[in-house]
């Protein structure tokens, strides 16, 4: 498996040296065969659209998911740019808005709050190329030993921070926002009912992780939203740090994490196409409720 995965990682430097409007066009390509092919992770985010825009008809959140299918293809492919690109092509190709130098300016701890949309890797470059403080994240452990490698030393590679696994405890993660670590959090993920409470998300009853507020509070966190987005083409990326939130931590977690789940909503549907649809969002279920999916 090993000799596969490695062949996959050289494939990605390979594309890494064209163009990006090639790289994007083969990712459309790739996406569209996905969509054919990936048929459970197709009917996933048809339900989960079907779940959250039922305002919009059949066929328009048919073609939502399909560019959706071609958007994550492209996240995929080009990976490897984000790896193996000099810093100076990414600095051209990734643009970023508003005010990034936020976390470098503040004493204290900070969180940058950062949905799981197809592009959270530029997010993650980004965080390292334009501003200067440490970044610590939480990935996801792989399961073959060279793509987690290629993962970890793939974000790591500017030396910009240090990467923890969702599987171990917490205590290092803190340690390091102590030290003066920014925290990047993915808080929109489906972890099961511990230490989640049931709000809405775009409509839909979503266990959702009280961590962030209680994180926040805790260590006394200034907390600022951050959305990336791939450009069509050969334009490159948009990620925009967005104005700190003032009014979040507040004293009752839920009314935090709901106040959460409405921001990213809002920005799912400002660019419904480029959300993580293929996740089972909705996969935990309150008590006596029926399966979603």
């Amino acid at each position: 498996m090993n000799v596969v995965a490695r062949l996959v990682l050289g494939m990605l430097w390979l594309l890494s040296w064209l163009p990006l409007a090639v790289q994007a066009a083969i990712g459309r390509g790739l996406g569209r065969l996905l969509w054919l092919l990936a048929g459970s992770r197709r009917r996933i985010a048809l339900r989960n659209l079907e779940l959250t825009l039922p305002d919009k008809p059949p066929e328009e959140r048919r073609a939502i998911a399909r560019a959706n299918f071609q958007w994550i293809a492209r996240s995929i492919l080009e990976r490897g740019l984000l790896w193996h690109a000099a810093p100076e092509r990414l600095r051209r190709l990734i643009h970023v808005e508003g005010d990034v130098g936020f976390a470098e300016r503040t004493e204290g701890a900070v969180m940058w709050l950062v949905p799981h949309f197809v592009a959270l890797d530029v997010a993650g470059t980004a965080s390292q190329l334009f501003q200067g403080r440490r970044v610590g994240s939480i990935y996801q452990r792989q399961s073959i030993q060279a793509f987690d490698v290629a993962i970890r030393e793939g974000r790591l590679r500017f030396g910009g921070g240090e990467v923890f696994s969702r599987h171990e405890k917490a205590l290092p993660l803190i340690r390091a926002i102590r030290r003066g670590y920014v925290f990047f959090n993915l808080p929109d993920m489906d972890f099961g009912p511990q230490e989640a409470v049931f709000v809405p998300f775009m409509g839909v009853p979503a266990a959702t992780l009280l961590a962030p507020s209680k994180m926040a509070k805790a260590l006394s966190m200034k907390v600022q939203p951050v959305v990336a987005e791939i450009l069509p083409g050969g334009q490159g990326y948009r990620v925009r740090f967005l104005e700190p939130w003032t009014d979040f931590p507040t004293d009752d977690p839920v009314a935090d994490a709901a106040r959460m789940n409405e921001w990213i909503g809002s920005e799912v549907r400002r660019n419904p196409a480029q959300y993580y649809w293929v996740h089972k969002r909705f996969k935990t279920r309150p008590p006596g409720e029926a399966s979603l999916y």
